[in-house]
């Protein structure tokens, strides 16, 4: 009987919830000295000195070094970007953002970094600063004078002057998608140390060591072969912003070098919140519409996006908006717009979801509006618009194309599971009675991209030793997913063996040659797909073995995973097992297979989320009491590691949209650069959520599997946004933005009843 499909435990907790994972900062190198970045302290300014003379002179300082010490090309953006808007490695002569390195100091001890960085005294001129996305677009302030511009990239798809002709109605909206800090368990962190045969090892906190090589390789001039990198041990979270390799890290080996010594880096937590990308950080205008009865027409999105000081992932991630622009809506005509910009602020990446969740809030929130301004149910405007079940594949008309779905049924679970006819009764008898707690309905209906764009690839392995144990090497790499669990219960399925006598190698570029690592819900569909092909190509080679020792064709022999035994077609008394092939095989070329999987394309994994909140009316105060999830990630291989996933997601997208902002003064300077400051959500914020289960397989992978990281995020957001603003929607509310804040609830209900 299979495995697949049960809710089996993860193999990976034990650990972790005994001796503990084992991490960066954890590693004992012989000899190691410490790193420390001393950091800008002005969000944009002149360099004018650098005074470094003092602190050189500090007790167990090794090296103080500034951008003239170091002799390596800049850092130019992705080819899709401004090419002038380059990063120096320390900040040379203009600093861009608060926490911008601006000089380096290496010691014998952790703590004496921390004190000789005080001793570096930086003359600024403060340069006019910008903060504000939407004015940067046309500012005469300009971070990188040298581009004539602070837009990094643009897009513009359609340009139609009678875009919402035939429309009775058209609602417009600005919607602000605000900054958020990442805040992983575990802060960045890497160390480095050179072997005497002329070869680095880099330990990294990473979602990628072979990215990492790649970005070590490719700035340091270091040929790959002489590199090796590892992921961790262990990685403690990453949501997107470890994806990318930091200036701060790809020094590591070159100042290694320098000094003559192995080298450690971990940064604290307040350089992690300036320093470690930020996600999210648009600003929408959405357009949107239809006809009185509910049929939507046209849908026109125009984004500004904030890339901070230096444009990275988060500069590109509109592409990404554009690409789901529409959601799970079947609309005539859409067009879409946006602008990249930089400004004094740390840089934005990928965050997860990394650009669907922004269009899937946008796109919720204007049919939330849509149906408010034509006086319709929610879900009836929602019920009319839903692309329907046999219209798959879909091509929506930015050109994307859907590969399976029912949203139709995704919805009206989600419904039958809240009672949604119920709630919305209570929330009138509320509102007639004056209960000054005020109940709130939230909807969303989304579809979101993985393993895209594109055809998805990835490395796998599998080697059956000679004890019959096996050896899975993927170039996924888990930072909390679970991969172990998973690749395991996938070799198991095919091979028969027990999950225990699985072992998962990752995130060691010595030991598995190549890989993509794990970011866009990518690992089972691209990675486990790769392990199956693998496993597979195993069998086959045992069968091989199996017809010598049984005299017989291969093409006449069975597997059996059940009893894991090798017999000839019709005659399964007779039988070799697992171990007696092995052993055999091994005296000979043994029982291994690699594959190098490349995908028939992107899933698109869909669902709907609804969400109960009340609101006090006279603190603003919001309290999520209810979250029904449906999330359809194609055929599920452990629904515990599902549910899991949507867990962490639902948490992070409730944060987003009630609780979490990063903001800045007007000089620029980060006033939530620490956990105390930060509103970092918790259990206490989060009821249990109910989830119900929907499988609808893709065509295009032989799992049949669609990522399902992100979805708790995409979904849960704009539910939650739409529920706060539903509970006060009676006293003339229309919109509230992200973070719905106690405050900003309170001063809406302030505004609208007045």
């Amino acid at each position: 009987m299979s495995i697949l499909g049960n809710r089996v435990l993860r193999k990976e907790d034990p650990k972790f919830l005994t001796v503990g994972g084992s991490y960066v900062d954890d590693l004992k190198l012989e000899g190691a000295a410490h790193v420390t970045y001393v950091r800008s302290t002005m969000a944009h300014a002149r360099i004018l000195s650098i005074d470094v003379d003092e602190a050189r002179s500090a007790p167990g300082v090794l090296a103080v070094l500034t951008a003239a010490d170091i002799d390596l090309a800049p850092i130019a953006p992705n080819g899709m970007m401004n090419s002038a808007m380059v990063q120096q490695w320390l900040a040379s002569d203009i600093t861009r953002f608060v926490g911008e390195a601006v000089a380096i100091v290496i010691t014998e001890e952790r703590y004496q970094g921390t004190d000789a960085a005080e001793l570096v005294f930086v003359d600024y001129e403060p340069l006019p600063v910008l903060i504000d996305q939407e004015a940067a677009v046309g500012s005469e302030v300009q971070l990188f004078p040298e581009a004539g511009t602070n837009v990094s990239m643009k897009i513009d798809f359609g340009e139609d002057p009678d875009f919402f002709a035939g429309c009775d109605v058209v609602v417009r909206q600005r919607i602000v998608n605000q900054r958020v800090a990442p805040c992983p368990l575990e802060v960045r962190a890497a160390a480095c140390r050179w072997s005497d045969d002329g070869r680095v090892t880099q330990w990294a906190s990473t979602q990628g060591a072979h990215s990492v090589k790649g970005d070590i390789a490719k700035y340091l001039g270091i040929e790959p072969e002489d590199i090796r990198v590892i992921a961790g041990p262990d990685v403690g979270g990453g949501f997107g912003a470890k994806i990318g390799v930091y200036t701060e890290e790809l020094l590591l080996p070159w100042l290694s070098k320098r000094v003559g010594r192995p080298l450690k880096w971990v940064e604290t937590r307040s350089e992690s919140m300036v320093n470690l990308g930020h996600g999210r950080g648009q600003v929408q205008h959405a357009e949107i519409g239809g006809t009185r009865d509910g049929r939507v027409l046209a849908y026109r999105l125009d984004v500004v996006q904030d890339g901070g000081a230096y444009p990275k992932m988060g500069s590109i991630l509109p592409f990404m908006t554009r690409t789901m622009l529409g959601g799970v809506y079947d609309i005539p005509k859409m067009e879409f717009h946006s602008r990249s910009v930089v400004t004094n602020t740390t840089p934005t990446v990928a965050y997860r979801g990394a650009g669907r969740p922004e269009a899937t809030a946008a796109i919720e929130r204007a049919m939330d509006l849509y149906a408010a301004e034509i006086g319709m149910d929610p879900v009836e405007v929602r019920r009319k618009n839903l692309i329907a079940k046999d219209a798959f594949p879909f091509t929506t008309p930015v050109g994307t194309t859907y590969d399976i779905g029912d949203y139709d049924r995704a919805l009206d679970l989600v419904l039958e599971a809240a009672g949604y006819t119920d709630l919305r009764a209570e929330q009138q008898r509320r509102r007639e009675s004056g209960d000054r707690r005020l109940l709130g309905i939230g909807l969303s209906v989304y579809v979101e991209i993985t393993a895209g764009p594109g055809s998805p690839r990835e490395f796998g392995a599998v080697e059956v030793k000679p004890d019959g144990k096996v050896i899975v090497r993927t170039g996924s790499s888990s930072h909390g997913q679970g991969h172990a669990t998973a690749f395991s219960m996938l070799v198991a399925d095919r091979l028969g063996v027990e999950l225990d006598d699985v072992e998962v190698i990752h995130g060691d570029t010595d030991i598995v040659p190549r890989g993509q690592g794990t970011m866009g819900s990518r690992s089972l569909q691209a990675g486990g797909t790769a392990i199956v092909r693998a496993a597979d190509q195993v069998v086959n080679m045992a069968k091989s073995v199996a017809a010598d020792l049984l005299e017989a064709s291969a093409e006449d022999i069975v597997f059996d995973p059940a009893d894991r035994q090798f017999h000839v077609a019709g005659t399964p008394a007779v039988a070799k097992t697992w171990d007696e092939v092995a052993t055999v095989a091994h005296q000979g070329e043994g029982l291994a297979a690699e594959i190098d999987y490349k995908g028939a394309g992107a899933t698109f994994p869909f669902g709907a989320h609804l969400v109960v909140v009340e609101v006090d009316r006279d603190t603003g105060k919001v309290e999520v009491k209810r979250i029904v999830a449906v999330d359809d990630a194609g055929r599920i291989l452990n629904p515990l590691l599902a549910d899991g996933q949507v867990h962490g997601g639902l948490a992070q997208g409730v944060a987003q949209a009630l609780l979490e902002e990063v903001l800045y003064d007007e000089d620029g300077n980060p006033v939530t650069s620490n956990l105390a400051d930060y509103a970092f959500i918790s259990a206490a914020e989060l009821p249990s959520f109910e989830r119900t289960q929907m499988e609808t397989p893709t065509p295009l992978n032989d799992l049949g599997a669609k990522g399902i990281g992100e979805s708790g995020t995409i979904g849960s957001t704009p539910a939650v946004h739409n529920a706060v603003i539903d509970a006060v929607a009676h006293l003339g509310v229309r919109h509230i933005d992200m973070p719905c804040t106690a405050e900003k609830v309170w001063r809406a209900i302030g505004d609208a009843t007045t």
